[in-house]
Formats: structure tokens, C-alpha cells, sequence
């Protein structure tokens, strides 16, 4: 059996409302806000007494979600906001932009930081990290020589 989809990247985050604001900013949609827990909760995730809030946000072509979860119970466990590009197990989120300059002066608003610098990769994509809410690591990137259309 193969895979249908991916269904969403899930980032545990301690302000859900800056990184909500952030992510909306770069033009994702709030899909849903609630609080999850029970014996169902627990069970899939493997931490008894499981609370935390989830915020649901889909990418503008409706293919793509990003979960951010605030734990409220159990205290969270581990912190790798810091960790470089290449620590194992590190995970980071990459979306396509239309106008990566126009991006990045937006985000840097709410708090973006570059990690190094825009790079051209061939004649495909201007390319970049920046370090979003709580210092999560985000690419992105910009086709180029493309029509509008795709």
C-alpha cells in the first residue's frame, strides 16, 4: 500500500498566538483552534494526562497544513528551537513564496530573522532560512522564470 497524502508538519510551539499571527502573515488559513485530551489523546501520543491546543493552518493552494500545538500537560520535554540545519532530527518547514524580498520584509516584521543569506540555486530558486516564532526554522523559496500561471 502506498501513501494517499501527507497530511500536515506538526510544530509544538510555547506562544500559539505569535506563531499563528506569524504564519497567517505569510499567508497560510486558520482552519481550527481547540483543545485536545482524553484517553484518545493519550493513547496516540503515548503521554498520559495529555492537554495541549492545537491550531490547524492550510496553505493557500489547499494542499498543505501546518499543526502548531501549545502543550499545557505533560511539561514539554526537550527544546531544539536552536538547533542548527543539521542536527539530527531537526525538522523544518519550506514553502514556495511568489516574491521572497516581499516576504521577508513582511515576516521580519513579526520578528524573522535571516540565517544567512538569499542564494540563487541555478536558474530554478532563490533560496533562504529564516528563523520564525520561538526561533523556528523556516526556507524559503521563490521559483524562478516561471509564468504567473505556474
Amino acid at each position: 500500500m502506498t501513501v494517499k497524502r501527507m497530511d500536515n508538519v506538526g510544530i509544538v510551539v510555547e506562544d500559539i498566538d505569535a506563531a499563528i499571527e506569524f504564519f497567517s502573515e505569510l499567508g497560510l488559513n486558520l482552519e481550527g483552534r481547540a483543545p485536545i485530551a482524553g484517553d484518545w489523546a493519550d493513547g496516540v501520543t503515548g503521554l498520559h494526562g495529555m492537554r495541549v491546543e492545537i491550531a490547524m493552518l492550510r496553505t493557500p493552494d489547499g494542499h498543505s497544513r501546518l499543526e502548531l500545538s501549545r502543550f499545557l500537560a505533560p511539561p514539554v520535554a526537550a527544546d531544539h528551537r536552536s538547533a542548527p540545519v543539521n542536527a539530527l532530527g531537526y525538522l523544518r518547514v519550506m514553502f514556495t513564496v511568489e516574491d521572497i524580498d516581499d516576504t521577508l520584509e513582511r515576516l521580519s516584521k513579526r520578528g524573522a530573522k535571516l540565517v544567512g543569506s538569499v542564494v540563487r540555486y541555478e536558474d530554478a530558486y532563490r533560496l533562504c532560512y529564516i528563523r520564525g516564532p520561538e526561533g523556528i526554522l523556516i526556507g524559503l523559496a521563490e521559483e524562478l522564470g516561471r509564468s504567473p500561471a505556474g
